[in-house]
């Protein structure tokens, strides 16, 4: 990877005492929301005592987490990972199909937001969370584009119905949302692609369901200025300096 600048890379630990779901999170081991069910579960320890939610710790003490030793990572890791199907977007080692595993790299990563176990394409991965709050703030209105096929031919209808957005149920059944307006294009009788800048959860498969379509493959090809370009499935590159400092910047 390219050196980075410094405003891209800690090159020291902070000297203030930080909360210790960011403490987690820097270290690359999980998300602060993680984090949070780890420290409420008993599972995090200072300096060999229990820690408590919205506690701080200081860059000199010992944080354990699930019994390894973490350490605030010095340069800014940021993987393009081309997701093969059948991964899942998790790091729980109880997961045979967890992304990290599957990544195999040398040191603690996770990934930036979510591709659902049946799509592929790009994912970003990182080691710290300041990066991974803004790429996943949905008033950025970040774009990500995909390309889609489904079951059946697709009309002027349906692509009309698609880029005005369509209500979808939320997963937990409390209430309904229209999803965002898009740009969508049809690429042949069956395929198309679109391009998102909100997040919901499997939503291209939840709105096409709701126009009467299937999707059979979902892949990913684009976050903001992230390219998936021609990098080979099921496997990784390094983000070059030039890529991230555009990235931090939208």
């Amino acid at each position: 990877m390219e050196k980075l600048s410094k405003d891209l890379v800690r090159t020291n630990a902070p000297e203030e005492p930080i909360r210790l779901n960011k403490y987690l999170s820097d270290a690359g081991f999980c998300s602060r929301r993680e984090a949070d069910k780890l420290i409420a579960e008993g599972r995090v320890f200072v300096d060999g005592l229990v820690a408590y939610l919205g506690q701080k710790v200081l860059p000199s003490q010992v944080v354990v987490a699930d019994g390894k030793v973490l350490n605030l990572s010095e340069e800014l890791i940021l993987l393009a990972y081309n997701k093969p199907l059948g991964v899942e977007c998790t790091t729980d080692p109880k997961n045979p199909d967890n992304i990290v595993d599957q990544i195999h790299y040398p040191t603690r990563i996770y990934p930036i937001g979510r591709l659902d176990k049946n799509s592929t394409g790009l994912i970003l991965l990182t080691n710290t969370g300041d990066i991974v709050n803004q790429i996943l703030k949905a008033s950025n209105y970040h774009e990500k584009e995909y390309v889609v096929t489904v079951d059946q031919p697709i009309t002027k209808e349906f692509l009309r119905n698609m880029r005005s957005g369509v209500t979808i149920p939320l997963e937990d059944g409390t209430k309904k949302v229209k999803t965002r307006e898009c740009k969508v294009k049809q690429l042949d009788q069956y395929t198309f692609s679109i391009i998102l800048t909100q997040g919901l959860n499997r939503q291209i498969r939840r709105m096409c369901q709701e126009l009467g379509y299937t999707v059979t493959s979902l892949n990913r090809i684009r976050i903001m200025n992230i390219l998936l370009d021609d990098l080979k499935i099921g496997t990784y590159r390094m983000l070059t300096e030039n890529e991230i400092k555009k990235l931090v910047s939208e």
